[in-house]
């Protein structure tokens, strides 16, 4: 497939609104004036309306399936009074005026997409209504409170200019400093489902992903890893590598060696080739994960570092009147996305390309400024869509995109560092293992009044931070145990030579499963249902209530399950959404199958309510895939999984009904990409458990 870096003054003229031009775009509209070309405008971040009054969304957060290529444009779209038909989207490039609003620059994780942009988004769209707005009334002579917007024109009676007339005039107006925004009662676009914008591209296969980047003089690379974590290659015979047609170098780099070669294929024959021919210093081939599972089941049975902590605990679980105690226990998990990593990386002299689908394109640039010792303006990042990332494509150490900076050096020509699913799943980038023991005790009403609760797993740390907040989120801030007069929390946090990092949901995708398998076994130490036991304990938190209460009404919670179902609900907030989930399952031939899942979610305002679905429907079956079968395992510092079939996900045949209900909610936006995915494992375990007497405390889940 040939690749066309995308340019952002291909439009003829037009009107540019935000902040100031990109400093790497303002040479291109000098350029494209002096070609005879209209003049675009002169101040830009987000948008660009061209004289053929197609209006271009310059996206500064990762499209990676989660729907922001559709979901930010609808709020420039909306305070702009824009054609919907007319909006384009292109990734942007690094620049500060695309910098996330929470700081740290320009990345894509954590949910916060729209949330970060709500404000932001919406006040550019209204400042561009506003500037076209008054570059008509300077054309009509009028006042600019005689005219309105909509649907791309400025409208005077019967008289009309389009955004594309107007662009040119508009671009020369000082932007206004204070802008109104629309009532919500008058949103035309906000909270109306729409079908995706890269929806099409997609499924034709015109969308261009990192992997499909192709140019002339472009070679292929694949890395020869170390087999363990931490190990280097002290020395490597090259001689059997080179003599497969198509491979023209073999070079050492930090992460191992490289061969690069004319293809793929060709790469892949040479690596082989390799197979005994690099020597290894052997660190990190003592790690073993049941050991490290084993050191985590001691060290929750005593106290951690302190995350949490109110009353007396200890007190309070002497005196109650009846004790519960269990443990749960979470292997480590790749992230396993469809496109396996990769980055395209040329350098002529002091600049440099780099061609990926990241979560992180500034830290990219800053990585590859670092290794080749340029300035990073001098480095353009150009973002295509990534083929899922679930946070592994936002790495700490920008571990892929830095590996082919190092690659492109050492071959002294233009290439596409490759990971094979196999590398992908043997060398990448883990969710932690953990183990969890909590303790409640009980009143005589079988409603708990204190609780204690043990955290052991491995910190996901950024640079410079002390702790791993991330590892207890979720319980050391759970409203269950905010209404208790006794809890605390505690975490331990042994390192290993693994890498980890965060997967989707984070921390609550382990945090869920034991609160709220935990709460489900209260429930039943006390005679309680479980949906009433949560309510209770829920009191203050109404729309946590108002969830619960959805889910259980669209499935007939209190209503015999069909015969051989056992039915288990969990509720988790996450990210400023809540999402409570009941599952349907049966056991088949000593197989767990989930048949059913029913679904309620706040998520505060649904900007676009299509969009919600699909994202609590994704995260539930990827959830659903850790919980029946995700496990990564290491022997003698190895990791014994490498593909689909070992390392397995859901398929069509085995993924459940999901039916899901947006809760109309008045509370602040929250994010939509990763909440779904945290109650799913306990709401099975807890319907097995309704179904078989059987508790699940380990995943995957075995019978």
């Amino acid at each position: 497939m040939t690749f066309t870096r995308r340019g952002f003054l291909e439009l003829a003229g037009g009107l540019m609104i935000g902040f100031a031009v990109p400093a790497g775009r303002r040479g291109r509209l000098a350029e494209a004036a002096a070609a005879g070309a209209a003049e675009p405008a002169h101040i830009n971040a987000f948008v660009q309306i061209g004289t053929d009054d197609v209006v271009t969304f310059f996206l500064n957060h990762a499209e990676m399936g989660q729907g922001v290529w559709t979901g930010l444009p609808m709020l420039v779209a909306e305070e702009l009074e824009a054609d919907w038909s007319k909006i384009r989207v292109e990734h942007a490039p690094v620049d500060p005026a695309f910098f996330h609003t929470a700081g740290r620059g320009q990345r894509t994780g954590g949910s916060s997409s729209t949330r970060s942009e709500w404000n932001r988004l919406r006040e550019v769209g209204a400042t561009a209504r506003m500037m076209l707005i008054e570059a008509a009334a300077r054309r009509w002579k009028t006042s600019p409170a005689k005219l309105r917007a909509e649907l791309g024109y400025v409208i005077r009676g019967r008289d009309r200019l389009s955004y594309g007339a107007l662009a040119a005039e508009a671009a020369k107006l000082t932007p206004p400093t204070k802008v109104a925004l629309k009532d919500p009662s008058s949103w035309k676009i906000i909270g109306q489902p729409h079908a995706r914008l890269d929806g099409a591209e997609k499924i034709t296969g015109a969308a261009q992903y990192g992997i499909d980047v192709s140019f002339p003089g472009l070679l292929t690379a694949v890395v020869v890893r170390s087999p363990t974590f931490g190990g280097k290659a002290t020395a490597f015979r090259a001689e059997a590598a080179l003599r497969v047609p198509g491979v023209k170098k073999v070079v050492a780099v930090p992460s191992g060696v490289a061969v690069v070669a004319e293809h793929y294929w060709a790469a892949q024959v040479g690596r082989a080739a390799l197979e005994g021919e690099i020597d290894w210093d052997g660190r990190g081939s003592d790690f073993d994960s049941a050991d490290y599972l084993a050191s985590l089941r001691k060290l929750v049975q005593g106290p951690g570092a302190v995350a949490a902590d109110k009353g007396d605990v200890a007190a309070a679980l002497a005196g109650a009147a009846s004790r519960l105690e269990a443990q749960y226990e979470l292997p480590y998990l790749a992230h396993a996305p469809m496109e396996p990593l990769n980055a395209t990386v040329r350098i002529d002299g002091d600049r440099c390309e780099i061609w990926t689908g990241t979560q992180a394109p500034s830290a990219d640039r800053a990585a590859a400024a670092e290794i080749l010792g340029i300035k990073p303006e001098n480095i353009a990042v150009h973002t295509v869509f990534l083929g899922g990332g679930f946070g592994r494509r936002g790495s700490l150490g920008n571990d892929f995109v830095r590996e082919a900076v190092h690659v492109a050096r050492a071959a002294g020509a233009p290439v596409k560092t490759v990971w094979s699913r196999e590398d992908d799943i043997r060398g990448g980038h883990y969710r932690p293992m953990v183990v969890h023991r909590a303790e409640a005790g009980l009143d005589g009403s079988g409603r708990p009044v204190a609780w204690r609760h043990t955290i052991a797993g491995q910190p996901i740390q950024r640079p410079g931070q002390a702790s791993d907040p991330s590892g207890y989120e979720g319980i050391a801030d759970s409203p269950y145990l905010g209404g208790l007069g006794s809890h605390r929390v505690t975490m331990h946090s042994p390192p290993t030579p693994v890498t980890v990092q965060w997967w989707r949901s984070v921390g609550n995708s382990h945090t869920a499963f034991a609160m709220e398998s935990f709460v489900d076994e209260l429930a039943h130490a006390g005679r309680q249902d479980p949906l009433e036991l949560r309510r209770g304990l829920l009191a203050n938190h109404p729309r946590h209530r108002r969830v619960l209460d959805t889910v259980a009404e669209r499935v007939g919670w209190g209503t015999p399950a069909p015969s051989g179902i056992g039915r288990g609900l969990a509720i988790h907030e996450s990210f400023g959404s809540i999402v409570a989930e009941i599952a349907e399952v049966s056991v088949e031939h000593g197989q767990i199958r989930v048949h059913r899942v029913v679904c309620a979610v706040d998520c505060g305002v649904a900007l676009n309510p299509a969009g919600v679905i699909a994202q609590m429907e994704s995260g539930i079956v990827y959830g659903l895939s850790a919980a029946l079968y995700g496990e990564i395992t290491l022997k003698q510092g190895r990791v014994q999984q490498s593909n689909f079939h070992d390392y397995p996900v859901i398929r069509m045949h085995d993924a459940p009904r999901i039916e899901v209900t947006i809760v109309p909610s008045d509370g602040p936006i929250g994010g939509i990409g990763e909440p779904s995915t945290p109650p799913i494992a306990p709401a099975v375990a807890n319907a097995v458990f309704a179904l078989t007497g059987k508790r699940l405390r380990a995943l995957p889940f075995r019978l």
